[in-house]
């Protein structure tokens, strides 16, 4: 990965991808084999449109980028998606992508869309057989332009690797990925990044602090839950201290209210609101931005047995409200609650939380958008503000004190799973909403956006989504 002012054609790059703008003509790095393809009409100006030209030993793409005006940062991801795509059905190893304006968002975009675009997860491939076959990974990525864009370019390429590396541990299986094994990747980045620190409690420790909650989901599974801590403070640390608090059931059987067996191996990606958030801070630690972050994750399997939670149980959160745990496969929630409470007690001044909470979210807004609901109008435009930058898109629903009473318990203070199916993304939110107190708080439904996503840059599997949202959060607190 590096930023050259050289011409396109004078890197060490096999293929060359140059971005074409309706109503104008090739750009001037084009050899005369690459005008002529746009000149004819073989190579079109519309979003997405590809063509090839070989000249000068190199190969040319040409791709279409839409109206100059409309360009957008979104345009540009999926474009650079496209272009690794076809780069390398080609056997390209080295791309080099010419900016189509000086900008470091455009810079950066390129990264974002062509490194999202060639991840790949073979970690359990028994087959290592790759004769005959395309390069499954670019060997380099130049990115080419004029004027100093090479730290747009650098903390871009840390962004986009922490969400690949956040993809890595989405996709691996519940019997890989443990709590314990969540916990153990967050403590090796601490010893690798300055400034980050991380602590990591068992089941005793959970208990310890009160989580009734948090605890009530982990006491079905043999396995270790892991409270995971992490504190990341620069000497230069300015503005509020910025939680991150993100839900990581390893997986998700539902306990005794058992999910239906069709695609219950998907519930592996139900920590993914948790590798999102130990992605993010590590790449906010990684780029030095001036922040202090407090980060909980909540790690644990929820599963049957007999000392599994049942349904009518009522537990005792870490905040004192007690919960009638009324669906078992409502668990998210109760482990939120406890890293919430958490989160606020080590001094969060606005908190932001990631779960794949609902699958009401998927009914309304499907993998588009991420369910956000705020109980703070600022934080909402600036959760909102960083999804438009970042591609990761979010849409505000309401909170209303209406909805509180729908989540009242009968025999406790709340009800954990309200009958009715009524306003589920809401009321799953609303139940959150009473562990954060007055702290500025901004919760992201991410059911429907973590895997699966569908768009060029990242399709089927993992997304890694909510990554370079926070990041762009952070820095925007930083300005």
């Amino acid at each position: 990965m590096s930023w050259s002012t050289l011409p396109p054609g004078e890197t060490d790059a096999d293929t060359i991808a140059l971005g074409v703008f309706e109503g104008e003509p090739a750009p001037a790095a084009a050899p005369p084999q690459a005008a002529e393809l746009l000149a004819s009409g073989e190579a079109k100006p519309a979003r997405k449109a590809l063509a090839l030209a070989h000249a000068d030993g190199k190969r040319w793409l040409l791709v279409g980028l839409g109206k100059r005006d409309k360009l957008d940062s979104e345009t540009v991801r999926v474009a650079a998606a496209v272009v690794c795509d076809r780069a390398k059905e080609l056997s390209a190893k080295r791309l080099c992508w010419q900016v189509p304006t000086a900008d470091a968002a455009f810079a950066g975009a390129l990264v974002e869309g062509t490194l999202l675009a060639d991840y790949s997860f073979e970690t359990f491939k028994s087959s290592k057989d790759e004769q005959g076959k395309a390069p499954k990974r670019l060997e380099a990525l130049i990115v080419s332009g004029e004027g100093d864009l090479a730290g747009a370019v650098e903390q871009a390429r840390v962004v986009t690797e922490a969400v690949n590396e956040g993809r890595d541990l989405q996709n691996r299986p519940a019997n890989d990925l443990t709590p314990t094994a969540l916990g153990e990747h967050a403590k090796r980045l601490a010893g690798e990044v300055e400034h980050l620190s991380v602590e990591v409690e068992g089941r005793k420790g959970i208990l310890s602090r009160s989580m009734g909650a948090f605890a009530a989901v982990a006491q079905g599974t043999d396995e270790e839950p892991a409270l995971i801590t992490m504190r990341y403070r620069p000497p230069n640390a300015s503005g509020p201290a910025l939680g991150i608090v993100g839900k990581a059931v390893t997986f998700d059987s539902g306990g005794i209210s058992l999910k239906p067996g069709a695609k219950m191996a998907e519930m592996k990606f139900d920590m993914s609101g948790g590798a999102a958030a130990i992605s993010a801070i590590a790449a906010i630690a990684r780029i030095g931005l001036p922040i202090e972050i407090v980060g909980v994750i909540g790690a644990t399997e929820n599963l049957p047995s007999g000392r599994s939670v049942k349904p009518g149980d009522i537990v005792t959160a870490a905040n004192g409200k007690t919960i009638e745990v009324n669906n078992t496969d409502a668990e998210g929630r109760l482990v939120l609650a406890d890293c919430l409470c958490h989160a606020v007690s080590l001094g969060a001044e606005q908190v932001v939380d990631l779960a794949t909470l609902t699958g009401a979210v998927i009914i309304a807004l499907g993998s588009t958008y991420a369910g956000l609901i705020c109980n703070d109008d600022d934080l909402a435009a600036r959760v909102t503000a960083a999804g438009e930058r970042t591609g990761e898109i979010v849409w505000r629903l309401p909170l209303h004190e209406e909805y509180d009473e729908l989540v009242k318990g009968k025999y406790g203070d709340l009800d954990n799973a309200p009958e009715g199916r009524k306003a589920g993304t809401i009321t799953g939110a609303t139940f959150l909403s009473n562990f954060v107190g007055e702290t500025p708080w901004a919760h992201l439904d991410i059911a429907g956006s973590a895997w699966d996503l569908g768009r060029a840059y990242v399709g089927k599997g993992a997304s890694g989504y909510g990554v370079r949202l926070l990041v762009d959060l952070a820095r925007a607190y930083c300005v």
